[in-house]
């Protein structure tokens, strides 16, 4: 018999720690190659990690609520054969290089339960790790704003906080010197305190789950970074609704997959985002930055009522059909628990579907960092009047309304509206031949 290091695998790029939410086995127990042995959280998704190994849990070397980093053990299994772990290069690259020491471990690892509810308000990212080490270090939001962050997107990573915790004495002595200069006052953000409120008898109290909480400041960030401004028009999709009525059999048969309205609806807001690719943008400072690729979210409902975006990578270089399977196959994993975080890694622009709970319309949020959110409502038949060469005639269509949100900062009227137009008329004008 031989040990096997468990290890936690590399969760794609920026993720470099996961939480330990529940061990689906205990110790002395058996389990099989490829069995789901713990359930994991990174600010993403949860998923589960399988065992590459048939064996014995000996150890369990992360409780649930503790933090990993990827390359780490996190249970030892007892195996036939030789020890030994065969590391992939993927895991060893991404593992960090320079780990912190006991004692700084040990100053960041006690908080990081509470850090998940540490709030820092404006356009900072930060990571549970990341997030505990400022608590527990007392550094302000100002401050880590001054810290030029070195991972995706600049954001601030462990090492980079662990560096500027190690240089700080030295900058807060220079900072201490007085400057003669005159300074102008700057505007700051305040927010109203939140109301107390009081629970009345017979109310029910339910704690938010873990990812509630992550949506709920989610959200919160968007609305105070962004500023929102949503554009509506109705859409005729009678051609699109013959065309699906069409094929959608003879599309199971062949592919053995479903054919519903949204590979219609990506595919024309992708031509639409190909018209206007200053839609396909994210803000860094100053700066814009125009994405090359063209990454659908998809906003996903899930059984327990939360919300997550998968994204459809690479959505303009996909067929109707490549794209049917990739919605279904991603709506599939959301709904069971088995997206991995790069599912819902890279996002430039996100459509909701909010007519799947028969709604006409609605108003989205926008995710950051992207710029726009296209809203899609319920297709719903209507007495409409249409243009015909022999005289206006009143008709029975499917019409549809669709809601525009997007960032006011680099978004205007203009190009949000050119943008919904466009997306109307590729829909509106749906070719019945079209291949599948």
């Amino acid at each position: 018999m031989a040990e096997y290091k468990l290890l936690l695998p590399s969760m794609g790029e920026g993720v470099m720690e996961a939480t330990i939410i529940s061990w689906l086995f205990n110790e002395g127990d058996s389990v099989k190659e490829d069995d789901s042995v713990v359930e994991i959280a990174t600010d993403k998704v949860d998923s589960d990690v399988p065992t590459p190994v048939s064996g014995k849990i000996v150890k369990i070397l992360k409780q649930k609520d503790e933090v990993a980093k990827v390359g780490e053990a996190i249970a030892i299994l007892e195996i036939e054969g030789e020890g030994g772990n065969p590391v992939s290069e993927e895991v060893k690259t991404e593992t960090p290089t320079a780990a912190p020491d006991a004692e700084t471990l040990k100053t960041i690892e006690e908080p990081l339960k509470a850090a998940a509810s540490t709030e820092f308000s404006g356009d900072l990212y930060l990571s549970p790790l990341v997030k505990s080490i400022a608590q527990q270090e007392n550094i302000s939001e100002t401050e880590l704003k001054t810290i030029k962050g070195s991972g995706l997107e600049g954001r601030i990573t462990k090492e980079d906080i662990l560096a500027y915790v190690k240089n700080r004495g030295n900058q807060q002595v220079q900072q201490a010197a007085p400057v003669q200069t005159a300074s102008v006052p700057q505007p700051v953000a305040t927010s109203a305190p939140a109301a107390t409120i009081t629970a009345a008898a017979g109310d029910e109290i339910i704690p938010m789950d873990r990812m509630r909480k992550i949506i709920a400041e989610n959200m919160v960030k968007a609305k105070q970074i962004a500023p929102h401004v949503t554009s509506f028009i109705e859409t005729d999709v009678t051609n699109v609704v013959k065309w699906r009525n069409k094929n959608k059999s003879l599309f199971e048969k062949r592919e053995g997959e479903k054919l519903t309205f949204m590979p219609i609806f990506v595919k024309a807001v992708v031509k639409a985002i190909q018209d206007f690719p200053m839609i396909n943008v994210s803000i860094s400072g100053e700066n814009i930055i125009k994405k090359k690729n063209i990454n659908i979210g998809m906003a996903t409902a899930l059984p327990d009522g939360n919300l997550i975006v998968p994204v459809i990578k690479n959505a303009d270089q996909l067929s109707l059909s490549g794209l049917a399977k990739a919605i279904n196959d991603l709506a599939y994993r959301a709904r069971n628990k088995k997206l991995r975080p790069e599912d819902t890694q890279g996002a430039t622009y996100t459509i909701s579907n909010v007519g799947s709970f028969g709604n006409l319309m609605g108003t989205p949020i926008i995710p950051q960092p992207q710029v726009a959110i296209l809203a899609i409502g319920a297709i719903v038949k209507k007495p409409a009047v249409l243009e015909t060469p022999d005289g206006d005639v009143i008709a029975i269509r499917n019409l549809m309304f669709m809601s525009h949100s997007y960032d006011h900062r680099v978004v205007d009227g203009s190009l949000g509206g050119m943008m919904l137009k466009h997306v109307h008329d590729y829909l509106e004008n749906w070719d019945l031949n079209t291949e599948i």
